[in-house]
């Protein structure tokens, strides 16, 4: 692998990772295009790196989110381990917020039933446009016709995250955008923009982890080439930097309510995809 194809495809993982235009669906498309497997056996630990990358950005944007849950849920065990049963203990907003993730991460389990099937659909790209049209349609619908709600972490409710989760797990489906899914159901259930947001980026982080731990599975099994090092950790580093400032974009595109936007670009590429697609039958 060339450097600078580690630095193009990491530079793909950071930016359609968060924004709403489907990483797996311009990773599939890309290398379908150019004739590219980066999955290859000797590669593993490349798409590895990619992963954690992007894993790394979202803990620095959110560490103190992340530090808040997970302290905040453990203070809340101890205290109901050593209260009564006639002392009510009260789960603060953070500790609510990594219950929900928690929640929220479960349909991805039954996801993991029908692997096989969606990794075939990796290699079909005509699947993977219309996947991106209809990602443009939700993203469309939820910026023009769904007022945002008033839900945070305190008054959100166990089955939204639930229903979120589902939405997350079925855009495990290339071209399909786990973030726009997962933003544009949070919106539809209620949730401020900006929680909407928060939780959906809070709720890709065991996503990611898993994805991530998956990899180094099958690169341990697979074997990884180290001599390609020094070029995979130019992958990585770009991946975390994209990653982290395509966070912050998405944040502030969302502040502004041009979330809309992807809608149109989604659009665009999936119909290019189509048509690419049956001039290659």
């Amino acid at each position: 692998m060339f450097i600078f194809m580690a630095i193009f495809l990491g530079i793909v993982q950071g930016i359609a990772e968060f924004l709403p235009i489907s990483s797996s669906g311009h990773l599939a498309i890309f290398q379908n295009l150019l004739n590219i497997n980066y999955n290859e056996e000797h590669h593993l630990l490349f798409d590895v790196l990619l992963h954690l990358g992007t894993l790394i950005s979202i803990t620095i944007v959110y560490r103190k989110d992340i530090k808040e849950m997970i302290r905040d849920g453990l203070s809340y065990l101890h205290m109901k381990a050593d209260s009564g049963d006639d002392e009510p203990v009260v789960l603060k907003p953070p500790g609510r917020a990594l219950l929900f993730v928690v929640i929220g991460t479960m349909p991805l389990f039954v996801a993991l039933l029908f692997s096989r099937a969606v990794s075939q659909l990796f290699f079909n790209t005509f699947f993977i446009g219309f996947a991106l049209i209809i990602t443009g349609g939700l993203l469309f619908v939820s910026s023009r016709f769904i007022k945002q709600g008033s839900k945070t972490d305190k008054t959100m409710t166990a089955v939204d995250a639930l229903i979120i989760g589902v939405a997350q797990a079925i855009a495990v489906l290339p071209g399909l955008s786990r973030s726009g899914t997962t933003i544009s159901v949070g919106l539809a259930r209620g949730l401020t923009g900006s929680f909407a947001v928060r939780f959906s980026l809070l709720l890709s982080i065991p996503a990611v982890l898993g994805a991530t731990l998956f990899s180094i599975f099958n690169a341990i099994s697979g074997g990884a080439d180290l001599m390609q090092l020094p070029v995979y950790i130019v992958g990585f580093i770009v991946s975390t930097t994209v990653g982290y400032f395509a966070i912050r974009l998405l944040r502030r595109i969302m502040a502004k309510g041009n979330f809309g936007l992807f809608a149109y670009y989604c659009w665009l590429v999936g119909l290019i995809t189509i048509i690419w697609s049956l001039f290659r039958m």
